[in-house]
């Protein structure tokens, strides 16, 4: 009878230690069920969810989370073979109105040049201006499609002050016809950047002629030795919630602009590309707009 207690504690110490042996098992399938779930979340592969342990109910969960994840990669794919599509019809419609607008433009220059009544002379100015209108969206719409596709850019030591130079002295003409007189405050030296000047010129350009379509008049131009550079003037078409959304692909304040809403979205990937920031804010009435280029690397 002394034999049975001691009997049934080892019976119990066993079935103890199957159950802590079970739970470790599950513990484990689980967690190798967490980190493959996980990995291929992010990559696109068709490598299966496997298990070390034998538990029927965790190898059921395994398979079920294997036929979610074919059935989440064949949306994957779609959507990508989507997208790719989507891109590839922008850039060849874009680059198609490109070669008859650009010969638009010259007929239309050479057309200037000839005698002609007042009333021609008024309908001739009005037909150039929407065909530089739609010119600029084409312009607009072709430089995104190439941003959203890799695109290697070209890095070389750059004087960023030079660079908004050249930007503010190309947008001179524009800001005269708007009547506006920038406040400009740049450093004495070299603000040096190893950065693609094409990039910047067109990231500054965007800017711009941002400030060019929304200012109410003003526009102050800041760049600080380390390469903190400021754009800000009057916009009473704004709010803080609209002007959270500036960046925003497609997005306009006004379709009267005749703006496609990809300027600053443009120039924000651009920015991101060459490691700087670009951000948006509003300020007492203002639209303030502030590009950071860091220092190149030691």
């Amino acid at each position: 009878m002394k034999v049975l207690p001691w009997l049934l504690v080892a019976l119990l110490g066993l079935v103890v230690l199957l159950l802590a042996g079970k739970i470790y098992s599950m513990r484990k399938a689980a967690r190798q069920l967490r980190q493959g779930l996980a990995q291929r979340l992010v990559e696109d592969t068709n490598t299966l969810l496997t298990l070390s342990c034998g538990d029927g109910e965790m190898k059921a969960l395994a398979n079920d989370l294997n036929r979610q994840l074919a059935q989440l990669r064949g949306e994957r794919q779609r959507y990508q073979q989507g997208d790719l599509e989507l891109k590839e019809a922008i850039t060849n419609i874009s680059h198609d109105l490109r070669t008859p607008l650009t010969a638009m433009v010259g007929y239309l220059e050479l057309l200037k040049r000839e005698e002609k009544s007042e009333k021609v002379e008024r309908y001739l100015s009005q037909i150039s201006n929407r065909t530089q209108v739609l010119h600029q969206l084409s312009e607009e719409l072709f430089a995104y499609s190439l941003l959203t596709a890799p695109q290697p850019l070209h890095p070389q030591p750059v004087d960023l002050r030079g660079l908004v130079e050249e930007a503010l002295l190309s947008h001179y003409g524009a800001m005269e016809q708007r009547g506006m007189t920038p406040t400009i405050q740049l450093p004495e030296g070299r603000v040096a950047r190893t950065l693609d000047p094409t990039a910047v010129g067109r990231v500054l350009g965007n800017l711009l002629g941002n400030a060019l379509k929304y200012s109410a008049g003003d526009l102050s131009v800041t760049l600080t030795q380390d390469g903190v550079l400021t754009f800000a003037n009057s916009a009473p078409a704004l709010n803080e919630v609209l002007v959270q959304r500036l960046f925003d692909r497609f997005f306009t304040v006004d379709t009267a602009r005749h703006s496609t809403g990809l300027g600053l979205s443009i120039a924000k990937l651009l920015t991101q590309q060459m490691g700087g920031a670009l951000e948006a804010a509003y300020r007492e009435g203002k639209l303030v707009i502030t590009l950071v280029f860091p220092p190149n690397p030691s």
